[in-house]
């Protein structure tokens, strides 16, 4: 039993020991004084990808990550870039998965022709199986 204590301890431990004891970004929880700047802020923060969690936004995203960059977003807008200045420095930084919104490039032009692939063969499978039916 003692065997397994140490492991065990280990193991539940780790989520806990996931994030820095730091304290979080000074703007990643509060917003700008700006009534204006924090709409471009918030509305830019709903478009881009959590590098922790993958499948949030950095705007719902609880990870430290997250915080940092919604920090990094509200100081970059509040210095008076745009939201497409920030979004490019982002993607320039971390890559264009970063962005829920990649652009039509050589390497993502399959996330937006395959839809449209996969739903022309669906409609063309239906349309036989319809055939089939009929007569």
């Amino acid at each position: 039993m003692r065997r397994l204590a140490i492991p065990l301890a280990m193991a539940m431990a780790a989520p806990a020991l996931a994030d820095s004891a730091m304290p979080p970004a000074e703007l990643a929880y509060s917003q700008l004084p700006d009534p204006a700047q924090e709409a471009r802020a918030a509305a830019l923060m709903k478009t881009l990808r959590c590098l922790v969690c993958q499948g949030q936004s950095i705007a719902d995203s609880d990870a430290e990550m997250a915080g940092d960059m919604r920090a990094l977003v509200r100081s970059r807008i509040a210095a008076g870039e745009t939201p497409d200045q920030v979004r490019g420095w982002l993607i320039e930084r971390y890559g264009n998965w970063v962005s829920y919104d990649p652009p039509l490039d050589r390497l993502t032009w399959p996330l937006w022709v395959l839809p449209a692939v996969l739903i022309a063969a669906g409609a063309w499978l239906a349309r036989g199986r319809f055939r089939k039916r009929k007569h």
